[in-house]
């Protein structure tokens, strides 16, 4: 697939192939009321805990024959050689030049690669003022994927796309293989402990957040006010990855009395 042509690809389904699926909560949430409950997310050996870092998720596609595609959580925002991109919150205007200076993309044939990457700070979300009262905008690299078989998979129906890529079809790095990625800088890596030792009640939790991340370590300048999101716990090999925020626990505790 050497020559992929994007101008006559299937953009809705290039686009749901390559979005990020959601990630679990550590503790499950409650759909009745998005309280926490004692049920969690089972790890059978090392975690690795990595900051998460409050902005709006991003996304570089990197496509065989050498384009590109910037995109945002939900939709593409810029193809390589565009004059103008959609200027949905400034992911284009931070994003284009990382995208224009990554090496040539070594891709196996008929597959696509994808750097997802959090986009923080500036006038990005309430909490960019953690990062920044100035206006800095940062960006770090939290996952790499990539899709096989493409010709074929851009060919599904919408519903099958979904469930395939919300059923983890997307082939994710592992740990080791994000450490040899080049051109960014990684989430902060905060610790690896034994899956059976983190908590397995809510306060816990809430207490093993703030041991480990009392505030982030992505501040952009001195002005921030830095309060960290959380953390997302994966296994080394990422089979296995659920998150653990502040204010999930913070909600619950309050809740509970």
């Amino acid at each position: 697939m050497a020559d992929f042509d994007l101008r006559s690809a299937d953009l809705r389904a290039l686009n749901s192939l390559t979005k990020y699926p959601s990630i679990p909560t550590y503790h499950e949430l409650d759909p009745r009321n998005g309280g926490l409950t004692g049920s969690v997310t089972a790890f059978p050996g090392p975690v690795l805990g990595t900051e998460k870092v409050d902005g709006t998720n991003s996304r570089l596609i990197m496509l065989p024959g050498g384009d590109y595609l910037i995109g945002s959580r939900e939709e593409l925002l810029l193809a390589r050689g565009d004059l103008i991109g959609n200027p949905s919150q400034g992911i284009v205007a931070a994003l284009r030049a990382v995208a224009d200076a990554l090496p040539d993309q070594q891709l196996p044939v008929d597959t696509l690669r994808v750097y997802f990457l959090e986009l923080y700070g500036g006038k990005i979300g309430a909490q960019a003022k953690q990062y920044s009262t100035r206006g800095a905008v940062g960006w770090r690299l939290f996952d790499v994927a990539e899709v096989p078989d493409l010709a074929e998979r851009l060919t599904w129906p919408a519903e099958r796309i979904a469930a395939w890529r919300d059923g983890g079809g997307q082939s994710f790095a592992t740990e080791d293989a994000l450490q040899a990625v080049t051109g960014f800088e990684l989430t902060p890596r905060l610790f690896t402990v034994d899956g059976a030792d983190l908590p397995a009640d809510v306060a816990g939790m809430h207490a093993f957040l703030g041991e480990r991340l009392p505030e982030t370590l992505v501040a952009l300048d001195d002005s921030g006010q830095r309060r960290a999101e959380g953390i997302v716990l994966r296994s080394p090999d990422r089979s296995v990855i659920a998150k653990a925020r502040f204010q999930d626990y913070e909600r619950t505790l309050k809740r509970r009395g």
